[in-house]
């Protein structure tokens, strides 16, 4: 049976991956337009960064980031020279963190599905005088449903699974920082391999539902998931 503090630690690693799947599909969208429309040399070099998530270890990223959000990096400093809360170990740090961390998996989702739209319904749009941001409203927006849906299932369940980068920029503080996969790493740590199991079977129960949906999702729209991971 799960305890309070398991409770506390789930209703928290929601919160945490509702606020970044949110921010991620707002500020995403304009980069993964971006990526599906450019023909500049740098679209390679950025689409590689989206990615490096996908292969970087989290302990890794996590580790430059606390280097970058810390007292001693750029951030920490300008933090403290506004006389602002530090990042690290807060929950704002770990929506920034997991941002980045799960960042390809909204962006790629949505860069595929804009590149499946083709030139096509926009040249139509814009033979009716719809302007640039009529047409991605009226026309880009209705037409990639799929898409924004897929992303947002994928970044929701990464963020949910996270470890390696929220112990490092959040620490273990209970109500604060503490998610789920910490809090099962402090049952085993404690040897409460009961908790352990209890926990981590809501996890396994969680990750399958998720994972059936979206593959039941994707057999009836194939075109959602094409080539997500791949580089471009």
């Amino acid at each position: 049976m799960l305890s309070e503090a398991d409770w506390v630690a789930i209703g928290l690693t929601f919160k945490l991956a509702t606020w970044v799947t949110g921010l991620l599909l707002v500020l995403g969208t304009p980069l993964a337009w971006w990526l599906a429309r450019t023909q500049s040399w740098w679209k390679g070099p950025i689409a590689a960064v989206v990615a490096m998530p996908l292969v970087l270890p989290p302990t890794v990223l996590g580790f430059y980031l606390l280097m970058l959000m810390g007292p001693e990096g750029p951030v920490g400093q300008l933090m403290n020279s506004l006389g602002w809360q530090g990042l690290p170990f807060s929950f704002t740090g770990l929506v920034i963190a997991s941002m980045i961390y799960s960042l390809p998996f909204v962006v790629q989702p949505l860069q595929n599905t804009f590149e499946s739209l083709g030139r096509r319904p926009l040249e139509v749009a814009a033979t009716l005088r719809a302007g640039p941001i009529d047409r991605f409203f009226s026309v880009v927006l209705p037409l990639s449903r799929r898409g924004y849906l897929t992303a947002a299932v994928l970044g929701f369940a990464h963020t949910i699974g996270e470890f390696g980068v929220v112990l490092m920029i959040g620490g273990n503080i209970p109500g604060t920082t503490q998610v789920i996969a910490v809090r099962i790493y402090d049952h085993v740590e404690s040897l409460d391999y009961s908790q352990a199991y209890a926990l981590s079977g809501f996890m396994v129960a969680f990750a399958f539902v998720v994972l059936v949906a979206l593959y039941s999702f994707n057999r009836r729209h194939p075109s959602a998931l094409s080539g997500f991971g791949r580089s471009k």
